[in-house]
């Protein structure tokens, strides 16, 4: 059995114009998370928005009552130096922090934007940096990156060093609109046949035509950006996207 669906539209197809409102509005219309890219325009090559915009949008939207309940705002951080983000990201109100397992594996232990560092982190630090500093951590891999390099943090005997979910990227990491990649189910059904209580996320070309595919591999954490926000009745895109995960429950 899958855990709980959760429906996190991806805010990078939002309407920049009245980012706030939309925001409000798709959670108003059943979405449960944001999803919220960050990119740096070093570890892809595009830019988006920084932490000063997650200030602005996190009042538009409630803070979860709960641990990754609703309004939880889901930070994909694309970014090169992850550990240098934590502490703006958590001020801004981010609840979970997703970085690249790619990344982290070349990071510095720099905790600052200005900070140099000569130290190197790792994945399991940075889980445990990100836990010490209040929110959830999440580790993203891409198109090319084994499924396998996640076992050794999921299988942590410190709680502190494990993530709290995994995102299979199902495209190349670094813009919207691309098509759905539906070879990396492979690794989807693999962390799920390990792994059978972890929320497992898929983001990249997902819609109502890709829902299945990806919730049959056992995906239970949906980031759709155009599919929603492109709609023309968003609440019944949310719903369908929901109704085809929890069939699988």
């Amino acid at each position: 059995m899958l855990p709980p669906a959760i429906i996190a539209p991806s805010i990078l197809s939002a309407d920049f114009g009245a980012l706030g409102k939309e925001c409000s509005d798709t959670i108003g219309q059943g979405a449960d998370w944001l999803h919220v890219d960050i990119m740096d325009g070093h570890f892809v090559p595009n830019i988006t928005f920084g932490a000063p915009v997650v200030t602005k949008i996190r009042s538009h939207v409630d803070r979860p009552k709960a641990a990754l309940g609703k309004g939880t705002f889901d930070c994909h951080m694309m970014i090169s130096e992850p550990k240098k983000w934590v502490k703006d990201f958590q001020k801004a109100g981010c609840d979970l922090y997703c970085f690249h397992y790619e990344a982290a594996i070349d990071s510095t232990a720099a905790e600052t934007p200005e900070a140099h560092s000569d130290q190197k982190t790792s994945p399991k630090e940075l889980i445990k940096y990100i836990h010490d500093h209040g929110m959830r951590a999440g580790v993203a891999i891409k198109p090319k990156t084994d499924v396998n390099v996640l076992y050794d943090l999921l299988d942590g005997s410190n709680k502190d060093e494990v993530p709290d979910m995994a995102l299979v990227m199902t495209v190349e990491p670094g813009f919207g609109g691309q098509k759905f990649m539906p070879d990396m189910m492979p690794k989807v059904e693999a962390l799920r046949k390990r792994y059978p209580n972890l929320n497992i996320e898929v983001d990249g070309g997902l819609s109502e035509k890709t829902i299945d595919t990806a919730a049959n591999a056992g995906a239970n954490v949906i980031v759709a950006g155009s599919a929603v926000f492109g709609a023309q009745d968003p609440r019944d895109v949310i719903a369908k996207l929901r109704e085809a995960v929890e069939k699988q429950r």
